[in-house]
């Protein structure tokens, strides 16, 4: 199931109205200080993928918490946290969206765009009130990343959907997590910024100084949000571009509406680094990044994103 896009195909309707396996316990590793400056924290919550499942811890404090996801396998994956409203959990998810989900994304899949947001039309009311909290950016195969994020008490479901080949998206194969945040606080700082992105509705992605090698922090600060054509808001994804790599195809890979968009495998030459996951207007998420010299983008995944200044390209000297 889709529970982002749920929410988002009900901003579809108004619009088109308006026209007319086996969990193994989590990989330990000892996390030292970094070139002398930058220390990620000792108190990190790890997540670990293997196949299509998030394996990590049920409840965590609210507040600043750090993750640390490692995915071990063969996919590129995210983790996004989506704010239930209060009462609601995954079991409703599966007994009032997944039958409209399946219709819905069948018919986009077979290239019925209008027709499967109509379909979602069914879908309850109370998906309006999801809040999505913040996460990692898209991450490849043996990748690590490491996002801190600030979050409120409350019932959480954590979930990454990226498709299969056949079109279906992870959540349906299991990766789809109840997370719960207590109201205790982590007492936990936000890291230091060694790179300031901010974006915005105007000006895109922007950042405060040229991007050098080494290890940095990323902190980005969403000033604004908005829906655009496949009614996703901005989130910032790190990707890795080596020299057989595709613009043109990364920017069409990153629009799920897109029957090819969002799904296995990614174009070539394209290694997926992490990154903030969407958050809502006015708040702030962190990301660490180890960085060789070479050639990376900076993207959101919503359409066109070069002529919108989601799309910024940089060189990494040696």
């Amino acid at each position: 199931m889709k529970f982002k896009l749920f929410l988002l195909a009900l901003t579809a309707i108004f619009l088109f109205n308006c026209k007319n396996e086996k969990k193994d316990k989590p990989v330990e590793e000892n996390i030292t200080e970094i070139d002398g400056i930058i220390k990620v924290p000792d108190n990190v919550i790890d997540i670990v993928t293997r196949s299509m499942e998030f394996q990590s811890v049920d409840t965590i404090t609210s507040g600043w918490n750090t993750f640390k996801y490692q995915n071990l396998s063969n996919e590129t994956h995210f983790f996004l946290m989506d704010k239930y409203p209060e009462g609601k959990t995954v079991e409703n998810a599966l007994t009032d969206v997944a039958p409209v989900f399946e219709e819905g994304m069948q018919l986009i899949n077979e290239g019925k765009q209008e027709e499967g947001f109509a379909a979602f039309g069914k879908l309850p009311e109370w998906f309006g009130e999801i809040v999505f909290s913040g996460g990692s950016g898209l991450i490849g195969p043996k990748e690590t990343a490491v996002t801190t994020i600030d979050l409120e008490s409350g019932y959480y479901i954590m979930e990454c959907y990226v498709k299969m080949p056949n079109g279906k998206f992870h959540t349906s194969m299991g990766m789809a997590k109840p997370i719960i945040v207590t109201s205790e606080d982590s007492g936990n700082k936000p890291p230091e910024a060694t790179i300031k992105i901010s974006v915005s509705n105007d000006k895109g992605i922007t950042y405060d100084k040229p991007i050098t090698k080494g290890k940095q922090v990323f902190s980005v600060f969403y000033k604004e949000q908005k829906h655009h054509e496949n009614f996703m808001q901005h989130d910032v994804n790190l990707v890795k571009l080596e020299e057989n790599a595709s613009e043109d195809a990364l920017e069409a890979w990153m629009n799920w509406a897109d029957p090819k968009g969002l799904i296995t495998p990614v174009p070539e030459g394209v290694t997926f680094l992490g990154g903030v996951n969407e958050m809502p207007a006015g708040s702030t998420g962190y990301f660490y990044a180890d960085l060789k010299p070479g050639k990376y983008a900076l993207i959101s995944e919503v359409p066109n994103t070069r002529s919108k200044g989601l799309f910024k390209v940089f060189e990494v000297k040696d």
